[in-house]
């Protein structure tokens, strides 16, 4: 059956700079590990996507849709389609003194972020630190090699693979995650694990609105997601009967004048 709007799929792909060939994402760990960007805290496997959605940009999602389970495709993007042409305005010269009052000493590759944008720092000349804001593949054709490798149909399942794809901690186990859906609500407790992130309130909270946002506007039936806190009594270790014979009750010791 063809593929359409808010379907869900699980799939594998590629992404590569056209003119270099340079691996810049995959979903395929032999893949990254060959192009150097193999990353430990992410788990390879074929993602979920919900197709329409914002997870990939929207030509991948017109070029997915019509495809069927077990097809395969290369698309070539136009930068223009991908992650845009070059800004030049993006581009900034940044004064030296405003690293030196932070205590900060940029050098050339080094990520920072001003004011929400992330950027790069291109050359440090003269006193001045020129910064560039673009999207690293901005001005870049690119190519994805995809393949379609399953549709997912259950609802929960649907959210567990959006939990994985926004929700963004490596130490949750998908698994291990509960999800209840009555009456338009999906009620969602998270694995324990969550509980013990090493990122501020406002992160989480943002990646806990991504899921929730996927999710209503791409499963059918669900108006409102939930994420439950739950913290739960352990029971108390029962004594087994091997420890209870063990433990030997001490003779009553008198004083000499009591003998």
């Amino acid at each position: 059956m063809p593929i359409d709007d808010k379907d869900f799929v699980k799939l594998n792909y590629t992404g590569r700079v056209k003119e270099t060939g340079d691996v810049f994402d995959t979903t395929y760990e032999d893949v990254a590990e060959e192009a150097g960007i193999k990353n430990d805290q992410k788990d390879y496997h074929p993602m979920v996507l919900a197709v329409g959605s914002s997870q990939l940009i929207p030509k991948l999602h017109d070029e997915i849709k019509g495809l069927e389970v077990g097809d395969k495709k290369t698309v070539e993007i136009p930068c223009e389609d991908a992650f845009g042409k070059r800004d030049p305005s993006l581009i900034k010269l940044i004064p030296m003194r405003e690293f030196k009052r932070q205590n900060i000493k940029p050098f050339v590759g080094m990520p920072l972020t001003l004011e929400g944008n992330p950027g790069v720092v291109r050359t440090i000349s003269g006193g001045r630190v020129r910064v560039d804001f673009n999207h690293e593949l901005a001005g870049k054709d690119i190519v994805y090699d995809l393949e379609i490798v399953d549709t997912i149909q259950d609802d929960a399942e649907k959210i567990k693979g959006l939990i994985e794809v926004y929700y963004g901690n490596p130490n949750l186990d998908v698994e291990k995650t509960e999800i209840e859906i009555e009456d338009g609500v999906a009620k969602i407790t998270l694995d324990k694990l969550s509980g013990f992130e090493q990122r501020t309130v406002q992160e989480v909270t943002l990646s806990k609105f991504r899921v929730a946002r996927e999710t209503y506007e791409n499963i059918e039936g669900i108006e409102k997601v939930q994420f439950i806190d739950e913290f739960e009594k352990p029971e108390p270790e029962e004594e087994t009967e091997e420890e209870a014979d063990s433990e030997e009750v001490a003779p009553e010791v008198l004083p000499d004048d009591e003998e």
